[in-house]
């Protein structure tokens, strides 16, 4: 039990890094997990874990944008409607999470419908290294292609419905392909479709609110709740220990590109392709 602790804590770590930043966080969970597997746990439950760990990662995104993303407001210059129930409600805010919501269904959809063919397909370390090599490519280019464009859309407001749709396809690739990185794949979307990498990398944040807590139910409710009380303690640790490394990776993201391109994860994505793709074919 001391030591599926201490793997939950290192899982939870690993989530809580590579969730945000652009190289794939179930990609690195399903990599660790070949040296790092626990010992009083089920397959079904560690299909489970790798998913609802998220969760934790998710209430820190909720925690640092709660401005940004809470709809219900006191101040009727920005309500839909000056009266009534719609009073209640910022339109900006609401807009914005329309939006996220078209960002989701692509995902949603084909991820209800396939999700475990895609799982018994994919989700393993040959196809993993080939997507961290592929997006590490795709990073790269699409930086060299970006630098030289001007006139980025820098706010959420001026993010389309279609831009969202957009964006919500290339989230798609990451629920399909382990190792492509959600996250990953949504920025390169919004670089593409012409928004700053800022915007680019918050609506992102946004997106994973919806998109995970939905996949984190769909699992919970696969799984039947029929928890051991070890498994219990191992999820929680797991979640809070994400949590609170999301909150310092997420800070540390949005200064860094600030300043800088996405074009280091692109190198490291290709160099831990490389390795894996290695390792396994030695072994």
């Amino acid at each position: 039990m001391f030591l599926d602790i201490i793997k939950s804590i290192i899982f939870g770590i690993v989530e809580g890094i590579t969730e945000w930043l652009p190289i794939s966080s179930t990609g690195h969970l399903i990599l660790v997990e070949q040296f790092l597997k626990f010992e009083n746990v089920s397959p079904e439950f560690w299909s489970m874990f790798q998913v609802v760990i998220q969760l934790g990662a998710i209430l820190a995104v909720v925690l640092l944008y709660f401005k940004k993303i809470w709809p219900i407001t006191n101040h009727k210059e920005n309500a839909i409607k000056p009266t009534g129930i719609l009073s209640y409600f910022d339109k900006n805010i609401m807009n914005l999470w329309g939006k996220i919501l078209v960002g989701c269904v692509p995902a949603a959809i084909i991820g209800l419908l396939f999700d475990e063919m895609f799982e018994a397909l994919f989700y393993n370390p040959t196809c993993i290294a080939i997507a961290l090599i592929v997006f590490g490519i795709a990073f790269i280019i699409v930086e060299n292609w970006n630098k030289h464009r001007k006139g980025a859309k820098d706010k959420n407001s001026e993010i389309t419905y279609k831009d969202a749709l957009m964006i919500g396809v290339f989230q798609l690739l990451a629920a399909i392909f382990p190792g492509t990185s959600r996250s990953g794949a949504t920025i390169i979307g919004g670089l593409l479709i012409g928004l700053s990498r800022p915007n680019a990398a918050e609506f992102t944040f946004y997106l994973a609110i919806p998109t995970m807590l939905g996949a984190s139910l769909l699992k919970l409710v696969k799984f039947g709740l029929a928890f051991t009380s070890a498994e219990i303690i191992i999820l929680l640790i797991g979640m809070i220990v994400s949590f609170i490394v999301s909150m310092f990776v997420i800070k540390f993201l949005m200064n860094y590109i600030k300043k800088h391109d996405f074009k280091v994860f692109g190198y490291y994505r290709i160099i831990l392709g490389v390795i894996v793709l290695a390792y396994f074919f030695i072994n």
